[in-house]
């Protein structure tokens, strides 16, 4: 059980979530059905927290800015930019299609930490976000299950 408890856990990880979580815990051997599980599981815990947590996150961050740990702040601040900047083709013009598209989509600075940040950053509603993070998560997880199934038969 600790091996899917890992896959769990990894799955909460900003940029690696669910998508790679899924790719470890086969690579390692674990079931699939157990990693498959687990995956899924970190993407509905994510998806259903951060779109309510975010607003708690910026104040904090506002307030560390003039305090010994401002340079955490500051890059917490960029990471905003760099995600308003990066997502707003797809949030911005397609709402929730592209908001579920750009989170699916299994690259670095994708996902659906920085899917939920920019659900934020644009004002999208949380009874929008929330099923747009999950379906996005999941579809993530199937797009990287696929080849990494494919990869397990060859070796």
């Amino acid at each position: 059980m600790n091996g899917l408890l890992e896959v769990f856990l990894l799955s909460l990880l900003p940029t690696f979530e669910g998508r790679y979580a899924i790719v470890y815990g086969i690579g390692r051997g674990y079931s699939l059905s157990g990693t498959l599980i687990m995956a899924s599981l970190g993407v509905l815990l994510l998806s259903l927290t951060l779109p309510l947590l975010l607003h708690l996150i910026d104040w904090v961050m506002l307030k560390l800015e003039d305090t010994p740990l401002g340079k955490f702040a500051e890059l917490y601040l960029k990471y905003v930019e760099r995600v308003r900047r990066k997502a707003h083709p797809y949030v911005e013009k397609w709402g929730f299609l592209g908001l579920i598209v750009f989170v699916a989509i299994p690259l670095p600075g994708t996902g659906v930490w920085t899917g939920s940040l920019a659900a934020y950053i644009f004002g999208m509603e949380k009874r929008k976000t929330i099923p747009a993070l999950i379906i996005g998560g999941l579809l993530s997880i199937l797009i990287t299950l696929i080849p990494s199934l494919g990869l397990v038969k060859i070796i």
